[in-house]
């Protein structure tokens, strides 16, 4: 079963978070400002904050530049995610995903299931692996950030977190472009 272990020393991890909106300001970003509180109770760092509009491009080019940054290990966007004609936050960081982490959209449609019923299945919430950066794209509402925060990544970003989790292997995600 999970758990935390408290003999471990809990290690920060330097989160950037992005919000996907066509209308909001940092002061009207409510799901962006759970994920910032909630990432900064927990002990991690808030690396940066942006707020970009609904286009592909803009969105998979933030990506890059923070994938790009040593400064960063987490990148979180929240807004996006849905059905209609301007969401393509998923698109955007499928365009920049070595690997993705098909099981993170799994289990978000769990959680959300218990909160929301069947309209989880709305939701193209996605996880994935590039250039040695984790990449999540959450919901744009404040309820879904929490349940992913809570339910998910606060577990997955506490190296303490047993048997397994994001932090442990972080220092290996990037293996791959080293010199053999």
């Amino acid at each position: 079963m999970s758990r935390i272990d408290e003999s471990k020393e809990f290690i920060p991890v330097r989160i950037a978070v992005l919000t996907v909106s066509d209308t909001r300001s940092m002061d009207q970003d409510r799901s962006g400002q759970v994920l910032v509180d909630r990432l900064e109770a927990a002990g991690h760092q808030l690396a940066a904050r942006e707020i970009i509009q609904d286009e592909r491009v803009q969105i998979a080019d933030q990506l890059r530049r923070w994938i790009a940054d040593p400064d960063i290990d987490v990148v979180i966007s929240t807004g996006g995610t849905g059905l209609t004609g301007r969401d393509v936050t998923v698109e955007a960081h499928r365009d920049v995903y070595e690997k993705e982490i098909e099981a993170f959209g799994t289990v978000f449609t769990i959680v959300s299931m218990k909160k929301i019923g069947t309209s989880a299945v709305q939701s193209r919430a996605t996880g994935g692996v590039a250039g040695g950066t984790y990449l999540f794209a959450l919901p744009g509402s404040p309820g879904a950030c929490k349940d992913a925060w809570d339910e998910i990544l606060a577990f997955q970003l506490d190296f303490r977190h047993l048997p397994c989790n994001f932090v442990e292997i972080l220092p290996r995600l990037s293996e791959h472009m080293r010199r053999k």
